[in-house]
């Protein structure tokens, strides 16, 4: 029997949920709560499957049935409603546009939910910023090609052509999140491919020379300025860490009685928890710091402010006091010192030295097998390298 707005104004609410049935599928559902929602059950390739039509008394009874016979008539011509419904709500969606600042403020959002680092979300904050005079009102869906160039020649006009490069990398994370979630269909920045100045590729600099690298330290030892400062260089040289693993770590992080340190994940750029092991002249180095210790848990915090750590440039610039410019050794440089005087040496796997620095087999196969973290030949490499740099000091006193 069909339904009538009088019977359905007089039905009243159970305690569960109830059906009463209209025609041809229709039907509208009560809730125990009171909500009466307008359903159209019907068949699509054998599978049962239901239309939500809205809620009563926002759908009267005669849409209702305007709205289940436009289904009906898709059904006839071989559609789906369901899939239809969703269609036309996705195009709405695009329609209604969105600018490019509002997507890029999502986007970052995303990426700091999933714990991306704070540098790396400084970084791509300013070169959002970079983009946004030109792009920041553009629906972002109609973002094309030469608008993107546009910002990229003016960056690319002051000879910044890694930055250019970034910034084309940035633009087309942020449209193809846009693509993600519906709100554009093409990502413009592909069709960019080789139309901006590819940057040289620029090794950061490194003492790779034992006598060179001995000179290094003697001169570390007798470093002049802050003292925490010094000891940082020494553990850089000793642990061979990232700068900012260095730069940011806390005093929980050390286990002295086990003698190794524990890297967090978020703090690492392969984004998983690192361990290093602490030769003899590291826990010296670390117990001299102690020394040092006020009431902040970093180990290096920053002279203006203990809850903050030193600057990224502390460490390039107590290497530029003595006397060592850019072109000859930066803070990331002793990694490459430790990398290849390691390697030189023979005597070490580089599985085993790979992993001291952090990194992460690149090869999908490869790396599903060797995970392992080689840690008893690691702590032996850890020790054995403490004491060449000590032999290399060594060795550049000898000539003097």
């Amino acid at each position: 029997m069909a339904l009538t707005d009088t019977a359905i104004r007089n039905t009243q609410p159970r305690v569960k949920p109830f059906k009463i049935s209209d025609s041809h599928g229709l039907y509208l559902l009560v809730n125990p709560r009171g909500s009466r929602l307008w359903r159209f059950k019907y068949r699509y390739n054998g599978r049962e499957k239901l239309l939500s039509l809205g809620s009563y008394p926002l759908v009267g009874l005669k849409h209702a049935r305007e709205k289940r016979d436009e289904a009906r008539l898709l059904l006839t011509d071989g559609y789906d409603p369901s899939a239809e419904k969703q269609k036309r709500r996705r195009q709405e969606f695009l329609e209604q546009g969105i600018s490019f600042s509002e997507i890029a403020r999502e986007y970052v959002e995303k990426l700091r939910r999933e714990g991306r680092a704070a540098q790396t979300l400084r970084k791509l904050d300013w070169l959002i910023t970079l983009a946004e005079p030109h792009l920041g009102t553009f629906d972002v869906k109609e973002i094309e090609a030469q608008d993107v160039l546009v910002v990229l020649r003016s960056v690319e006009a002051e000879s910044k052509f890694e930055t250019a490069t970034r910034l084309r990398s940035t633009i087309g994370a942020i449209i193809r999140y846009a693509i993600a979630t519906g709100r554009a269909t093409q990502d413009p920045t592909l069709a960019l491919k080789g139309a901006i100045v590819r940057p040289r590729k620029q090794h950061r600099s490194a003492i790779l020379n034992k006598r060179g690298l001995g000179g290094l330290l003697n001169s570390i030892d007798t470093y002049s300025g802050e003292p925490k400062t010094g000891i940082a260089l020494q553990l850089l040289a000793l642990l061979a860490p990232r700068p900012g693993e260095l730069r940011l770590a806390k005093w929980e992080e050390f286990e002295l009685e086990d003698r190794v340190w524990r890297v967090p994940e978020e703090r690492t750029k392969m984004r998983r928890p690192h361990r290093a092991p602490l030769s003899r002249q590291a826990l010296a180095c670390l117990k001299e710091l102690d020394l040092y210790r006020g009431k902040s848990n970093l180990l290096f915090p920053s002279g203006r402010n203990w809850r903050k750590a030193i600057s990224e440039n502390t460490l390039n610039q107590a290497l530029r006091r003595m006397g060592y410019n850019r072109d000859e050794m930066t803070a990331h440089g002793f990694r490459a010192s430790f990398s290849t005087l390691a390697n030189e040496a023979g005597q070490w796997q580089s599985d085993a030295i790979e992993r001291a620095l952090g990194h992460v087999e690149g090869n999908d196969v490869r790396r599903a097998y060797a995970r392992g973290e080689h840690w008893e030949e690691r702590v032996e490499l850890s020790q054995w390298w403490a004491d060449e740099l000590d032999s290399y000091r060594e060795l550049a006193r000898d000539d003097v």
